[in-house]
C-alpha cells in the first residue's frame, strides 16, 4: 500500500473512530487557500456545541506521528478553522478544540484531545 492509500486509510479509521463516539463529521479534507500558506483540515466534527479541528497523522509509531505535527503545521490549520467560521458562521457560538489522532497500521490508534490551543 503506498502512503497516499495509508493516509486515506487512516483518515477513514480516524472519522469512524469519531463517529462511534457521538461526533457527527461536519466535512472532510477542508482546503482553504490552494497555494498559500492557508491550511488544510483533516476533518472537522461536531458533537452538541463542541466543533472540533482534526488531524489525522500515520506513522510507523504512535511517537512518530505525534512528532510530526510540527508548530508551522499547527498554524496552518489555525488559519484553515478561522477561515471555515469566517465562511460558516452557524458555528461561530461553538466551542473549538483542536484534536490529533495519531494512527499506526494495521490498527493502532490514540486519540489527543485539544492537542493544541488557539
Amino acid at each position: 500500500m503506498n502512503n497516499y492509500r495509508r493516509g486515506k486509510c487512516a483518515e477513514f479509521l480516524a472519522r469512524t473512530y469519531m463517529r462511534l463516539h457521538g461526533f457527527q463529521i461536519v466535512t472532510q479534507n477542508y482546503i482553504t487557500g490552494r497555494g498559500t500558506t492557508a491550511g488544510e483540515i483533516d476533518f472537522i466534527a461536531r458533537r452538541g456545541k463542541l466543533l472540533v479541528f482534526i488531524e489525522v497523522k500515520q506513522r510507523t509509531t504512535l511517537d512518530n506521528a505525534a512528532y510530526a505535527i510540527m508548530p508551522e503545521q499547527q498554524r496552518r490549520i489555525l488559519r484553515g478553522a478561522q477561515s471555515f467560521l469566517k465562511h460558516n458562521p452557524q458555528f461561530s457560538d461553538y466551542d473549538i478544540r483542536f484534536d490529533a489522532i495519531l494512527i499506526t497500521l494495521p490498527f493502532r490508534l490514540r486519540h489527543i484531545p485539544n492537542a493544541w490551543t488557539l
